[in-house]
């Protein structure tokens, strides 16, 4: 199969990339400087020349606050830019593999979503990649959506100024005695290296469709930034935040968490509890580290 992933440098796409190629398939990366996909002229003419079985959409403007003082280039890119690969996909008689997220929906629901519940979005962010999903819909003859939360993986996520979560815990941990870290938001923290498997996994079907793809199970952030110190063995004096100590600029869900009940129907969920995600990113990170090190001394 021949794969273009769009978005390819990314902390997501990178990983997408690596999955596919060790799958056997022949990967095309594309990034900005390669495709721009709010224009579908350009998104014609690449995918034109490329001729790809399968396209991944792993790109977007996420960076939230950035989409509230941008709105304008955030329909482009995560609405209309949507549309726009669903059209040249269709011409290529390609599947369409896009990735969305859980700020579809506004987190009043108390329980976990599923992929019949009505969305709506509290902010620009989830408002464009709502308006992103609804063109595939409508207009994809071969399609997948996959919505997921609280992503990390090993690598640097532009939009967080290079660390995930979990690399800022550790960092912030190294440089001082006390954290703060929110109690009110729940999420399924969702490594990329499992996500990027599970895309794999699906492409192989043609149970084509709107798919929740989260780690199992939930936490608060504290909760998350709790296991993380508790499996690394590192030393901290954590406590809850004040609700109002890190005001949020944008609104923000405070329950989002997804439950895979489209994956499970169809016996095709592969993801492990997002405990087991963290340690499993954890060992990771610690051979590259090794290897780094060892690398360096040979010298």
């Amino acid at each position: 199969m021949k794969v273009a992933v769009i978005g390819a440098s990314g902390q997501l796409g990178m990983d997408v990339s690596g999955e596919f190629d060790r799958a056997g398939a022949e990967i095309v990366r594309l990034d900005h400087g390669e495709i721009e996909i709010s224009s579908l002229e350009d998104t014609r003419e690449e995918l034109g020349k490329i001729r790809p079985e399968c396209v991944v959409n792993t790109a977007a403007m996420h960076h939230v606050e950035n989409c509230e003082r941008q709105p304008e280039r955030a329909y482009a890119v995560n609405a209309i830019g949507a549309k726009n690969l669903a059209t040249a996909t269709n011409e290529l008689n390609a599947i369409l593999m896009h990735i969305s997220t859980d700020y579809v929906f506004d987190g009043k629901k108390g329980e976990p979503y599923v992929e019949t519940d009505p969305p709506l979005p509290l902010n620009v962010y989830g408002n464009t990649k709502m308006a992103g999903e609804s063109f595939i819909r409508a207009a994809a003859k071969k399609y997948f959506i996959l919505r997921t939360s609280a992503l990390y993986g090993i690598h640097p996520c532009r939009a967080k100024g290079g660390r995930n979560f979990v690399e800022l815990m550790l960092k912030l941990a190294a440089e001082r005695d006390e954290l703060r870290v929110v109690a009110d938001e729940r999420v399924s923290p969702t490594s990329t290296a499992e996500l990027a498997k599970q895309i794999v996994q699906l492409s192989r079907t043609d149970a084509f469709g709107l798919y929740h793809a989260t780690a199992e199970g939930s936490c608060s952030w504290y909760e998350f930034a709790e296991k993380i110190f508790e499996t690394t063995g590192t030393k901290i004096s954590l406590k809850v935040a004040a609700a109002d100590e890190f005001p949020a600029k944008v609104p923000r869900p405070k329950y989002s968490v997804l439950e895979n009940h489209n994956l499970k129907k169809l016996g095709l969920n592969f993801f492990q509890s997002w405990e087991d995600g963290l340690r499993s990113y954890l060992q990771t990170t610690q051979r590259i580290g090794q290897s780094k090190a060892s690398a360096t001394s040979c010298d």
